[in-house]
């Protein structure tokens, strides 16, 4: 129940799914958690109230993450709560899944914002807050759409998925000791197909779904719980000499 013992973590995206499942698994093994999300206040106040509600800490930020405003203020917030920041989940993101020919500029310029921009902006501002506590951990949600391509019509998706990976990389070395030494790992998780209650209905057809976890040599689909688990293993201090990697969680579907 102490992986994450009295270290402080930032979860975007933590009204649901993923970001939901992980900002619980972090207070659960002993971190203070601070929730953000933009547009699902609701959600992301459940979230906290869970938390708080099984004997954890948790407090909610209103923020949209491709704003610096907003990032200033989070930080600023955790710091003033809680005296530091040790973790950054990145975990905010969107999809828009549309051929290449009928993928608008601006749907192009949307996923960039919201799944590059964020990324980039909460990885900035979370090494600045980090470096003057001596080090943290930053993990950046990517996806296996970063790593292959797939015919799904998620061209857009992918290009920002792959740029995370790469951004991820870049900033782990400049952080690390033979860069500028902030002892701040940063490392990117790769989901594949992860049941959420965004993605539910798609998977409410039985041939559809029976036909998903065939392409999954495990045998089934993923959930949150098997995500937030990587989250907390690139959190705590049990992967101090994992950084710069990719945490690979699909069952086996970009095995074969």
């Amino acid at each position: 129940m102490d992986r994450v013992k009295d270290k402080v973590a930032i979860v975007t995206g933590a009204a649901t799914g993923i970001g939901r499942a992980t900002a619980q698994l972090l207070a659960q093994e002993g971190a203070k958690v601070v929730v953000t999300t933009d547009a699902n206040i609701t959600g992301a106040e459940e979230t906290v109230a869970i938390i708080n509600s099984n004997g954890s800490e948790a407090i909610f930020i209103q923020q949209d993450i491709t704003v610096e405003a907003d990032w200033k203020k989070v930080i600023d917030k955790t710091l003033e709560t809680y005296g530091r920041l040790d973790i950054l989940v990145n975990n905010a993101g969107i999809m828009i899944a549309k051929e290449i020919e009928n993928t608008t500029l601006e749907d192009w310029r949307r996923v960039m914002k919201i799944n590059l921009d964020g990324m980039f902006l909460g990885t900035k501002f979370a090494i600045g807050a980090m470096k003057k506590n001596g080090g943290g951990s930053i993990i950046n949600m990517s996806s296996v759409l970063g790593l292959v391509g797939n015919f799904d019509h998620t061209s857009a998706y992918s290009a920002s998925k792959g740029g995370i990976r790469l951004f991820t990389k870049a900033a782990a070395v400049e952080c690390s000791k033979s860069g500028l030494d902030y002892n701040i790992r940063v490392n990117s998780i790769h989901p594949g197909v992860i049941e959420t209650p965004m993605s539910a209905p798609v998977f409410n057809n039985e041939e559809f779904r029976k036909a998903m976890e065939k392409d999954h040599p495990i045998g089934r689909l993923g959930n949150s719980m098997d995500v937030a688990y990587g989250v907390l293993y690139l959190a705590s201090d049990e992967s101090s000499f994992v950084t710069g990697a990719e945490l690979i969680i699909d069952g086996g579907w970009t095995a074969h």
